[in-house]
């Protein structure tokens, strides 16, 4: 049986990653309340900051960028809107 959360991002229980993603206190913080729905959310929007800022993922100061990012898109008021960015029509 998977792991389930209550997941802070969708609202509602849901399936729970398999690991923390991410090290440290984040990482923990991200395992024990964000699901893998939410999760994968959460990469989608990433890949359209770096390629939209065109940042390099090893560089520190993206990586502090992106870092704030994910707590403002997971745990806070969501993250950064991409400047004429909409969602591909289904």
């Amino acid at each position: 049986m998977s792991r389930m959360v209550n997941c802070v991002l969708l609202k509602k229980e849901a399936e729970g990653l398999d690991l923390p993603p991410y090290p440290g206190e984040m990482g923990q913080k991200i395992f024990d309340n964000v699901s893998k729905e939410a999760w994968q959310k959460w990469v989608g929007h990433q890949t359209m900051l770096i390629n939209e800022y065109r940042l390099t993922p090893v560089d520190p100061k993206a990586r502090k960028f992106l870092e704030e990012e994910m707590e403002k898109f997971l745990f806070g008021e969501g993250g950064s809107e991409i400047d004429n960015w909409s969602a591909p029509k289904a």
